[in-house]
């Protein structure tokens, strides 16, 4: 497949933005270039030089844990800036359309509608698996991006491996994997089959496993073609410096993230087997991410109760295939004992 002939007409022919960092290469000790404040910053670290717009340290440390290459990597403020930039890299408004599979994380839609791109729903089956035989009757020739989350919010479960490969071998446009909570689940990441398929993205994030959720911090795993696209049209200094300063440290831990990780798997199986004994709940769907939807007999007031007594879950009583389900997230051992103890006494 070639990416290019994806790629919308303006994009191709876009020149993107030059900053000042991008047009010097090299050492230097006195920069006055960029129009910054050159006496510093008003705090106890300097943030007053415009940072790396490419990421290179940070993403270098990066490729240390994933085992994916620099040039195949792309850093987003959150996976959703990663979102918008293949609709406004791939989509031409007004005239192509998306699928999307709910269900599915709500800002797939949000931002097709930013884009006045087509939104075509096929919804999951009834064990929040793909309708291969639906996905496949909705593609035209218009259809440019399918978004597949896996591990799914906010049903918990892994999509099928074959079902993606199948999509992934037969879609002649990008299919884009969200493993936002794959540190959680029992099936292994779809960046290894990179050099596969060319129109695979694999989004991952900061905000879960590690922690780091109020850093906005999002990866693009891709073919070198995509990331390039990415890297064309996203803002000059879209990571700022504070971000990746932060970030670069906190993946010098990676041995508390693990730890962190085992810890929730441990309570999702605990907290799932104490919700399973509640007479409130009718159902508990199998976790793969750290959060578990649970069908209770009346969501909208336990949710209300719950949130009298300082306790927010999600509910998703109105969302298809949800119905009556209220999705709650795996906190700390005691949290998830306060929860517990409320639920009891509902």
């Amino acid at each position: 497949m070639d990416i290019n002939n994806l790629v919308r007409e303006n994009i191709k022919n876009l020149k993107p933005y030059s900053t000042a960092r991008d047009e010097f290469k090299g050492q230097a000790s006195v920069f006055l270039d960029a129009n910054e404040n050159s006496y510093g910053s008003p705090l106890p670290a300097n943030y007053n030089r415009y940072p790396d717009p490419l990421q290179l340290d940070l993403k270098d440390a990066i490729s240390k844990i994933k085992g994916v290459p620099i040039e195949n990597t792309f850093l987003g403020n959150g996976s959703d800036e990663a979102i918008d930039l293949l609709f406004r890299a791939f989509c031409n408004p007004g005239k192509d359309n998306v699928i999307v599979l709910p269900p599915t994380y709500g800002m797939y839609e949000v931002s097709a509608n930013i884009n006045d791109v087509e939104i075509r729903k096929v919804s999951l089956l009834p064990n929040f698996q793909l309708d291969l035989e639906k996905i496949a009757e909705t593609i035209d020739k218009n259809t440019k991006l399918i978004f597949i989350c896996s591990p799914n919010n906010p049903t918990g479960n892994s999509i099928n491996r074959e079902d993606i490969e199948t999509i992934l071998t037969n879609f002649n446009g990008i299919v884009v994997v969200d493993e936002a909570y794959i540190n959680y689940a029992r099936q292994k990441t779809f960046i290894q089959e990179l050099t596969e398929y060319a129109n695979l993205v694999v989004l991952q994030t900061f905000s879960k496993a590690w922690g780091l959720a109020a850093l906005r911090l999002g990866m693009a795993f891709s073919s070198r073609k995509v990331i390039d696209v990415l890297n064309k049209i996203k803002p000059p200094y879209n990571i700022n410096q504070a971000t990746q300063d932060l970030a670069f440290e906190a993946l010098k831990n990676i041995a508390q993230v693990n730890a962190w990780i085992k810890e929730s798997v441990a309570e999702r199986e605990r907290l799932s087997v104490e919700l399973s004994s509640l007479n409130i709940v009718t159902k508990v769907y199998p976790s793969d991410a750290n959060f578990i939807l649970t069908e209770v007999t009346d969501a909208t007031k336990i949710y209300d109760t719950l949130v009298e007594e300082g306790i927010i879950v999600r509910d998703r009583s109105k969302v298809i295939l949800c119905e009556g389900c209220l999705r709650i997230t795996v906190g700390t051992k005691e949290e998830n004992d306060k929860l517990l103890t409320i639920l009891k006494k509902f």
